[in-house]
């Protein structure tokens, strides 16, 4: 790998930035990872179910940083009709994210049966809405752990692809080499995301570490190498999309971990570092990291699924002595990055 990269600014297709005070400390530090569009997740409380909810988070989120391109979703609830559908579609909104019951943060309210949102698959197809998929089956149910969630998650994923063939459809943050494959069975309307912890952690990091555990949970080295090989092998089907989850370091530290893993200062800088570590153990080939598979995984590829304009504007990034910060604080708000105190690549903005 080289020592320094110039590249397009990024573009982060999964991310948490929450409301109010956690909104506040966490979105200004969209642009220090290099990220000038983002692809906004609406399992707040209560969840963002209309449209006018989507577009008032979307508000206040410009009123805290208006020089991020801000994409708004819908969460998926029993209230969401064909006609909501429609009404998104005029109104920008870009997609509409499923979470089954109970899965994660914030997902109480999500799907129990897919079938009685067929009606409201077909009006995205019709409508080019996106689909975006929290891919694990809850952990309630006989034989489900975390460590196999996902992978018995996989053939809603083909059966709702062979229904609506049209959809486009995101499997988030995958974390297998099952999902992989799964993501690669389909049709060219099916892409996965990664995220930059996904390519770096195993289980046994986050296995008494709360600051790395999330969902879904990381998993073997075969499933991390699966994840590598699929990201710079790609062809535009796999690309960025953090899932940065930022939690007040109470919840992590407190009882029960919150799920989540906090990465938004050091988008680009961790998908750099795990990258190099890749290069290091002979996942992947140091020529396979070059401008243009960074340029695709970065932001490229998503957005040309999504649709929307690639970026003018231009980041270097460079391997240096940049360490990574002990928190980011707000009012009455504290959160601890991913791998603090570590070193990490620097991106400077052109």
């Amino acid at each position: 790998m080289k020592d320094s990269y110039t590249l397009p600014a990024a573009a982060d297709f999964h991310v948490h930035l929450r409301d109010g005070a956690m909104a506040e400390a966490v979105t200004p530090t969209i642009r220090q990872g290099g990220v000038d569009v983002v692809y906004v997740m609406p399992n707040l409380v209560p969840p963002v179910t209309t449209v006018a909810a989507a577009l008032a988070y979307k508000e206040r989120l410009q009123k805290i940083d208006s020089s991020i391109t801000y994409m708004m979703t819908l969460y998926l609830h029993e209230s969401i009709t064909p006609d909501v559908v429609r009404e998104a579609k005029k109104a920008g909104i870009a997609g509409i994210k499923s979470y089954p019951a109970g899965v994660t943060t914030n997902s109480s309210s999500g799907v129990i049966s897919y079938e009685p949102f067929f009606p409201v698959f077909k009006a995205m197809e019709e409508e080019g809405l996106v689909l975006n998929l929290h891919g694990e089956v809850p952990s309630d149910r006989k034989d489900i752990t975390v460590m196999n969630a996902e992978a018995s998650f996989l053939p809603t994923l083909q059966d709702l692809h062979r229904r609506f063939p049209k959809l486009r459809i995101v499997l988030e943050h995958c974390t297998t080499a099952d999902a992989v494959k799964a993501v690669r069975s389909c049709g060219d309307t099916v892409v996965g995301t990664i995220t930059a912890h996904h390519l770096s952690l195993l289980v046994d990091d986050w296995a008494g570490n709360a600051f790395c555990f999330c969902k879904p949970v990381a998993k073997t080295p075969a499933d991390r190498r699966g994840l590598l090989e699929a990201a710079v092998n790609s062809n535009g089907r796999f690309f960025l999309g953090t899932d940065s989850a930022p939690h007040d370091v109470a919840a992590k530290k407190n009882g029960k971990a919150a799920a989540g893993v906090f990465t938004q200062p050091y988008a680009v800088q961790y998908v750099m570092n795990a990258l190099e570590d890749a290069v290091e153990r002979g996942d992947i080939k140091d020529e396979q990291v070059t401008e243009e598979f960074l340029t695709g995984f970065l932001g490229e590829w998503g957005r040309k699924f999504y649709g929307i304009e690639q970026s003018s504007k231009k980041i270097v990034v460079k391997k240096g002595d940049e360490v990574i910060t002990s928190s980011i604080k707000g009012a009455g708000v504290e959160v601890v990055p991913f791998r603090s105190g570590e070193a990490t690549w620097s991106v400077e903005w052109q």
